[in-house]
């Protein structure tokens, strides 16, 4: 197996597709928040610099997630492929993981990128329930994925929430960086030949089975 870049705008439902994808393939998601989030909690001076810096909602350094982001591929679990989630976020980070792969003789793999209309994303973002229990998300907005009762979870019956980012506006200042930083990425990945457009349209389940078939080899790079 290869390892896997998702690439997705707000609300894409990429981690709902990495979750699935992690427990077919028994890969390990990596995402570059937990990575961070893990690290804030060590009793070191990292960690602390780390804290400071999440909680005051400015931007961790990026020499230190290519740090981070570098021990954690060379662990074991890693060695047959693995999920990477919210990294690279621009061309920049993009040549410096190129880097990363070659100093450690890693391959790139699939650079997957979901697709939907910004419309369509805005309607989930505003739709957006979660179960503050066992973290079940709903959405009011889509037939297929609304809770039997508007307010309470189907699985434990636990209160739903909206997240304080899930409003229109913080969505489209999301989506407007998204679009300036992140979008290039895919030009500059179609140059290498490993990027593949999937249509993000649909149930969980359709769009799932349109990733495995780009992993099963069977649809063509963009």
């Amino acid at each position: 197996m290869k390892n896997i870049l998702f690439i997705a705008p707000p609300a894409a439902g990429k981690g709902t597709q990495s979750s699935l994808i992690e427990k077919e393939y028994h890969l390990p998601h990596i995402s570059t928040g937990d990575l961070l989030r893990n690290a804030s909690v060590e009793d070191s001076e990292l960690g602390s610099y780390i804290r400071e810096i999440l909680s005051s909602g400015a931007l961790v350094r990026d020499d230190i997630i290519y740090d981070l982001l570098k021990k954690r591929i060379t662990e074991a679990d890693c060695q047959q492929g693995y999920i990477l989630d919210g990294f690279p976020r621009n061309v920049e980070q993009a040549e410096k993981y190129d880097e990363m792969l070659q100093e450690l003789k890693q391959q790139l793999g699939y650079v997957i990128v979901l697709e939907i209309p910004e419309n369509i994303l805005a309607k989930r973002v505003t739709g957006r329930r979660i179960c503050e229990n066992c973290g079940a998300v709903y959405n009011l907005n889509t037939e297929t994925e609304q809770p039997q009762q508007e307010s309470t979870c189907d699985r434990c019956q636990g209160r739903l929430l909206q997240r304080n980012d899930d409003n229109i506006e913080s969505f489209r200042h999301r989506y407007q960086v998204y679009m300036e930083k992140t979008k290039p990425l895919l030009d500059y990945y179609r140059q290498k030949g490993v990027l593949y457009v999937i249509n993000g349209e649909g149930t969980v389940e359709e769009v799932h089975q349109r990733i495995l078939a780009v992993l099963k080899g069977e649809a063509k790079h963009d």
